[in-house]
């Protein structure tokens, strides 16, 4: 079943238009036609089967059929705040990570990032990884688009309104007082948490003390030391499968 974002959606009107992006989708690339059936979503956990009912140049109306009950999120909200890593290793990133349940990524630039928040806003790196977030939600079921937030300095995202956890990862040695992610089992489920990731190179320390100052806590990923684009996806799994199981 081919999906397609449609934000105007509104589950009281018979109707819905697709924005012109998934409208060229729909007719150019898929190739569909009147009467086929569809899933539209808005991104915020409303989706419905429709029926493509109109095809006008690049206007595309779709005839809503019936709900479709997506059961895809996580029971807490968890925030990836990723040090925006080189290359493309942040597309993949951001692509794995919706599909593991994450509401929002945060990319950040720390001491060992090796570019600044206004270079990666003038080559528009955020509407790139809103494209691929977008992408996967489509392709993992997900009704709720995850939102990719402006990137910030380490500093300024201190200054953001915290959640009921903060988790920062580390690698074994970095920190005396750090704590396998395992030690969440014995504690309360947060209503929502964010986990903090650093870049290549990791953590300075002097980051580790504002942090540690702030009532972040320290966990690692075991004795094994991971690439910078693997901690956040070995992270969330292992969070999303203890916070999920049945209580």
């Amino acid at each position: 079943m081919h999906r397609f974002f449609t934000p105007s959606l509104d589950p009281g009107d018979p109707t819905v238009v697709l924005p012109k992006d998934e409208a060229e989708h729909l007719t150019r690339v898929l190739r569909l036609s009147t009467g086929d059936t569809i899933a539209v979503f808005d991104g915020r956990g409303h989706e419905f089967l429709a029926r493509v009912g109109s095809i006008r140049r690049r206007e595309v109306t779709a005839h809503l059929l019936s709900r479709v009950d997506r059961k895809a999120e996580s029971p807490v909200a968890i925030t990836l705040v990723q040090g925006v890593l080189k290359g493309d290793k942040m597309d993949e990133v951001v692509r794995d990570a919706v599909m593991l349940g994450v509401v929002a990524i945060q990319p950040i630039v720390t001491r060992r990032t090796e570019t600044t928040v206004g270079a990666l806003l003038r080559g528009a790196r955020p509407d790139r990884w809103r494209r691929v977030a977008l992408a996967s939600t489509k392709q993992c079921g997900r009704a709720v688009l995850p939102e990719i937030r402006t990137p910030l300095t380490l500093e300024h995202y201190f200054e953001e309104p915290a959640p009921a956890l903060r988790l920062m990862l580390v690698e074994p040695a970095a920190m005396a007082d750090a704590r396998p992610l395992a030690v969440l089992r014995d504690l309360p489920t947060p209503s929502d948490a964010a986990v903090l990731i650093g870049p290549e190179g990791g953590w300075e320390l002097v980051e580790c003390a504002t942090a540690a100052a702030r009532g972040i806590r320290f966990v690692t990923l075991g004795p094994r030391v991971l690439r910078a684009d693997a901690v956040p996806i070995a992270a969330l799994s292992v969070l999303q499968f203890m916070w999920e199981r049945p209580a």
